[in-house]
């Protein structure tokens, strides 16, 4: 039985509720992946004789004001926020990780350098730093992306960076290191190999989180510009604006954005409680 396999069979028998978590996160990407083919409208279409329609057979979740299909925008808003979800927490990781594989291990100047930078950035709300990286960029779906993800970054640096500090003390590096192994050798393969699992426990967590982010950022207005729909925009648009009128338009986007949160959080809660030797333990 390969490790992934034996992952989720652990995962199915001792954390049902992971599982459950799982199964939404994968629910949630294969609509994104398949919104042209799950959609029975175009996003866009607008029709103002259809607007403000209630849920019914036609139109399952309603229309906008502009007579466009709710249910079509709900499912292409599942793209914009998986697809920011992950580009944004691959960027997290990416340069969290590096930060804080490069500080655990070198530590002494190097690591005082980098936590000091670290502590100067997390001064700032991460929110507040998102806002102010979009109002350099500019709007745009990669802008949001971007954004999300180094403001995040340094924060995911102190928990990679510890699981660091503790590998770095392990009788194999200094073995290594005194056969002739370079530093970066070493970072390859021992180091890294064995900071996998933090780092996996720590983007499944962070990736309900950086979904939620978004959707504050566009409901703020500096998210993913229209017409392309986006949770967080269309509880901003239109939903605050037709709660008590329409409140269909705020009670499924609202609904998509907690499944998908609950679904990875649960599922990173899960996966942390598998992959971490001292939850294991205990």
């Amino acid at each position: 039985m390969t490790g992934a396999r034996r992952v989720i069979s652990t995962l199915i028998r001792r954390k049902p509720l992971g599982a459950v978590g799982g199964a939404i996160a994968l629910g949630m990407l294969l609509v994104a992946i398949f919104a042209d083919v799950l959609a029975p409208y175009d996003f866009n279409d607008t029709a103002l004789l259809r607007a403000l329609q209630r849920p019914g057979a036609t139109h399952w979740f309603g229309t906008d004001e502009l007579g466009r299909d709710v249910y079509s925008r709900v499912i292409h808003g599942a793209r914009v926020s998986m697809l920011v979800g992950l580009a944004a927490t691959a960027i997290s990781i990416g340069l969290g990780g590096l930060i804080g594989i490069v500080s655990g291990y070198f530590g002494r100047r190097v690591d005082l350098v980098l936590q000091r930078l670290v502590d100067a950035w997390m001064a700032f709300p991460g929110l507040v730093m998102a806002i102010v990286i979009l109002a350099l960029l500019g709007p745009g779906l990669w802008s949001v992306i971007l954004a999300l993800g180094v403001s995040q970054a340094f924060s995911q640096s102190r928990t990679i960076r510890s699981a660091t500090l503790v590998v770095r003390e392990q009788p194999y590096i200094e073995a290594s290191l005194a056969v002739g192994a370079s530093h970066w050798r070493v970072l390859g393969r021992h180091v890294l190999p064995n900071v996998v699992a933090p780092i996996i426990i720590v983007a499944s967590t962070f990736l309900g989180f950086v979904i939620l982010v978004e959707a504050a950022v566009s409901f703020l207005g500096y998210g993913v510009p229209p017409p392309r729909p986006s949770w967080g925009g269309m509880l901003s648009a239109t939903g605050r604006v037709y709660m008590i009128r329409a409140p269909w338009l705020s009670i499924f986007p609202g609904l998509a954005l907690s499944l998908a949160v609950f679904g990875f959080n649960v599922l990173g809660d899960a996966l942390r409680d598998l992959l971490d030797p001292r939850l294991r333990a205990s």
